[in-house]
């Protein structure tokens, strides 16, 4: 027994996995079960926008064996420093541990390129496709592949779960949408809402901020409100984007406002996203 014990064939370890935001960290797991272990930098209360390089944030990176970006300029202005000061060559761009989510999808195109450009600007398209759980259905295939190329004997054991995950995300998104009646209309603060309509009955009117990026004006509001009166609708933001303007449509034109999460939290597994879809939904009447 003790000749056996010591001839046994060691276990592979367990990926280290960083990933950017709380989505890409869910489908991580979704993906990896136990073959992962998974670090969110972004906090789900913040604007993955605007995040700073962190010391902590290097010395995680530095550790990864696989990196999970979203993409599309939407972490561009702190993960080039992150990159740059954990020194870790395996997750850089281009390589196998270094997976940018956008290069696998099909992207809304980004309100940004049209108008000023002052605020920000995506040219790749809208990188906030984590609201659309039929995108990141397509994603779960994508993921399981690359972990499968860096885990090769437990390549089948990925495929199979993004295979249970991507029918769940599906059957999910299919239940809540008959639940809405149709046509169901709203302003959101930024673009980052717009990938309700991917899945939803639902349809965006406008914005709260007059360009991507810059905080909503009184002459703007203004001339949302005399574009919307007279039709029914709701205000949506992130709970991290201040309510002013939205308090301001809601004055005027009696809309609802709904302050909503973008992410689940750091630490959700799927049954965390599936929640957080049926949250958006509810706002709609549906959920």
């Amino acid at each position: 027994m003790v000749l056996a014990s010591a001839w046994t064939a060691p276990q592979a370890q367990p990926l280290e996995v960083v990933a950017t935001t709380p989505s890409l960290g869910m489908l991580a797991r979704a993906v990896g079960g136990d073959q992962v272990r998974v670090r969110v930098l972004a906090p789900d209360d913040r604007d993955p926008h605007y995040l700073d390089a962190r010391p902590s944030y290097m010395a995680a990176v530095r550790r990864a064996d696989l990196l999970l970006e979203m993409g599309a300029g939407l972490e561009e202005g702190w993960l080039p420093a992150v990159l740059s000061g954990a020194a870790n060559p395996a997750v850089n761009e281009g390589r196998r541990g270094h997976f940018r989510a956008s290069d696998t999808l099909s992207l809304r195109r980004s309100v940004t390129m049209d108008g000023p450009n002052v605020g920000h600007v995506h040219a790749e398209g809208n990188p906030h496709f984590n609201i659309d759980p039929l995108r990141m259905a397509v994603l779960a295939d994508a993921l399981a592949k690359r972990m499968g190329q860096l885990r090769t004997e437990k390549a089948d054991y990925f495929l199979a779960r993004s295979e249970d995950a991507a029918q769940r995300l599906r059957q999910h998104a299919r239940a809540l949408a008959d639940r809405i009646p149709a046509d169901r209309q709203f302003v959101a603060y930024h673009e980052d809402l717009d990938y309700l309509e991917e899945w939803l009955p639902v349809k965006v009117l406008g914005y709260l901020e007059p360009v991507p990026g810059v905080p909503p004006t009184a002459r703007h509001l203004r001339r949302l409100v005399r574009d919307l009166e007279g039709r029914e609708g709701r205000v949506l933001h992130a709970r991290y984007q201040p309510s002013r303007g939205a308090g301001f449509l809601q004055r005027h034109l009696g809309w609802d406002i709904h302050a909503v999460s973008l992410e689940p939290p750091v630490d959700a597994d799927l049954e965390g996203y599936l929640e957080l879809m049926s949250q958006w939904a509810a706002v709609f009447g549906g959920g």
